[in-house]
This record gives C-alpha cells, sequence and structure tokens, in this order.
C-alpha cells in the first residue's frame, strides 16, 4: 500500500493524505498479502515523442509520472497491469505540456486515481483545461509537488521530490518541470521530466551527493537543452534512459548529450530503439529487461 508524506505545512493536506492512506489499506491489503514480492519494476513506456513512467513496487504500490502525447499510454498500462485492475495509487504529471499530459485525460477516466501531482506551473491550453476538468469531476486531490514531499510505498520503496523547491507558478514548462529521486535499498533512479540546465544547476546548488543513482533519464528527451556534464557528473549513471520518438523532428537526443553521457560511462537506452524499457530490482541488483 502507498503511504504519502509531504514536507508541507498545511494540516489540512496531510488530514486528506491521511484520509487516503486509510482508505487504500481496507481495500487493498488482501490483495497485498497474496502478492507480495520483493521485485520494484520501472517502466520507460514507449508513446513515441514523449514521457510516460509506471512505478510497481514489490507490493504494487503504483505511480505513473507523465502519460505521453495520446492514448498509447492506455496501451502500455494494459500490457503491465492485472486484467481488469483498474488501481493506480499516484499519478504525477511533471509539467504540463502536451507530450507529457496528452494521455492523461483518458487515464483518470479509466483508471481509479488516488492522488494527482503536479508542479503548479500556469499555462492554458485545450489539453491541460480538460485534463483539470477530469480531476474536478472525479473527485482525485491535486497537490502541488514541492522539494521534501515523499511517496512511501510502505515496502521499502521512497519517490521522493527534489524539486520545484519554490513557486514555479510562472516559469517556463520546462523550467519547473517536477524532478524526482526512486529508492529501493541500494538502487536509485533520478527521474527529470524535461528538466533543463537551469533546473539542475539549482539541483546542484542544493544538495548535489543525493543525485548519484544507478539510472537517469535524460532530461528533455536526451535534448541539448539538459543534461550538462556537472549534472552527469554528479549523477555518474550505469544506464541513461532516453524517451524518444523514431525519427522525431527535433533531432533527440543530440549528440552533444551522447557525448556527455559516454564521458561519464553511462550506457544510453532509447525508447525510440528499444521500445518500452523495463528495470527490475530487488534493492540489491539491477537488471535490464
Amino acid at each position: 500500500m502507498v503511504n504519502y508524506v509531504t514536507g508541507l505545512k498545511e494540516q489540512w493536506k496531510a488530514c486528506l493524505i491521511g484520509l487516503l492512506i486509510i482508505s487504500n489499506i481496507f481495500v487493498w491489503v488482501a490483495v497485498y498479502e497474496r502478492h507480495t514480492g520483493e521485485i520494484l519494476s520501472l517502466y520507460f513506456f514507449d508513446v513515441g515523442q514523449g514521457d510516460a513512467i509506471f512505478i510497481d513496487s514489490p507490493r504494487h504500490g503504483r505511480v505513473l509520472i507523465d502519460g505521453g502525447r495520446n492514448k498509447k499510454v492506455l496501451t502500455e498500462l494494459g500490457k503491465v497491469l492485472p486484467f481488469a485492475d483498474r488501481r493506480i495509487d499516484v499519478v504525477i504529471a511533471t509539467h504540463p505540456d502536451g507530450d507529457h499530459i496528452g494521455g492523461l485525460p483518458e487515464v483518470l477516466s479509466r483508471y481509479s486515481v488516488g492522488i494527482f501531482l503536479e508542479p503548479g506551473v500556469s499555462i492554458e491550453s485545450s489539453v491541460n483545461d480538460e485534463l483539470h476538468a477530469r480531476l474536478l469531476n472525479q473527485n482525485i486531490p491535486v497537490l502541488e509537488a514541492k522539494r521534501g514531499m515523499v511517496v512511501n510505498f510502505g515496502d521499502g520503496v521512497y519517490l521522493t521530490i527534489l524539486f520545484p523547491n519554490q513557486d514555479v507558478s510562472w516559469w517556463p514548462n520546462n523550467d519547473g518541470s517536477i524532478v524526482s529521486r526512486l529508492s529501493y535499498g541500494d538502487r536509485v533512479f533520478l527521474l527529470t521530466g524535461d528538466a533543463v540546465f537551469r533546473t539542475e544547476n539549482i539541483l546542484l546548488n542544493l544538495n548535489p551527493g543525493i543525485l548519484k543513482a544507478d539510472v537517469l533519464q535524460a532530461g528533455h528527451h536526451g535534448s541539448h537543452t539538459s543534461t550538462s556534464l556537472a549534472f552527469a557528473e554528479s549523477v555518474l549513471p550505469a544506464y541513461a534512459v532516453v524517451s524518444s520518438g523514431k525519427d522525431n523532428s527535433y533531432g533527440h537526443p543530440h549528440q552533444t548529450v551522447l557525448d556527455i553521457l559516454a564521458k561519464v560511462g553511462a550506457e544510453v537506452v532509447n525508447t525510440a530503439l528499444f521500445g518500452t524499457i523495463r528495470f527490475d530490482t530487488d534493492g540489491h541488483s539491477l537488471e535490464l529487461k
């Protein structure tokens, strides 16, 4: 089961989250008892030119980070979730670009979602309007992600928000992207959305020590606006994942980024070449599927 812990001071949010914890405990405890295990699975879905990441913890706590540009995310979810199982504990929109939230309205309509996190970036767009209309219609609680918030899966898995650390409501979309750290035992994944150099530099100045990770999501689909050498040297990943579409018009991933990742010794895996990418870990070993 997933517990929600925040670093925010507003007591009403804590109360709301507590109620969600209680409801999930009674509904899902029997399922967890039948299907416990030791493996955390992290999927980088192949959704073309866009991002969609799915976390399935050992006791099947589930988080979806972004939803790609269209309904393709539904196909990918259908491949990894049991038939007729419509539960996702947390949905996170790293920022409101269409290639990250375009598929989320349909996810919200077809799945039972416990809570929704977003960075609070202000934008007017039809897809963002539709997304928030469905959140309101289905009474899904919405929280702004802030540094220090933690999604506690209750089985040794933690998803910690590293950014935003401040109000980003009037920032450019990519600059305000949520950055999170997924940890289980000795293994760490750094998930960056479309975070750019500005965001990376803030993280480096805050606490570069916690950026070290086994797997790095290359920011902004491998664009040269992200993954600076200083940032990559702090992360020192064994693997770097690029979520991009085949023959995309942006030229992602850019060669400058590939060169930087090669310099720090990271093996690059790209959804455009490999399709959906899956990592499994028991908290010690790490396997690329």
